[in-house]
């Protein structure tokens, strides 16, 4: 699984992060985790609004957080 964060370098975007990595172990799951922070990059994905998330190259959503709770659902699917 490769899981993209997207977004600057708001508190947001980094919480986020955080949220994915320990919802990942707390799942026992395994995924290439990376932070796009390029805007350029991001556009080219079709976000316009950070932070948001990308998973396997589909985006699941963007310009809004996302709880821990909510990540595990989601990450559970895949």
């Amino acid at each position: 699984m490769e899981i993209k964060v997207l977004g600057g370098c708001c508190k947001n975007c980094d919480v986020l992060l955080e949220h994915v990595n320990e919802a990942l172990v707390e799942l026992n799951k395994v995924a290439k985790v990376e932070k796009i922070t390029d805007f350029v990059e991001i556009a080219k994905l079709g976000v316009l609004k950070t932070p948001g998330i990308v998973i396997n190259n589909k985006v699941i959503f963007s310009g809004r957080m996302a709880d821990k709770k909510e990540l595990k659902e989601i990450l559970s699917k895949y």
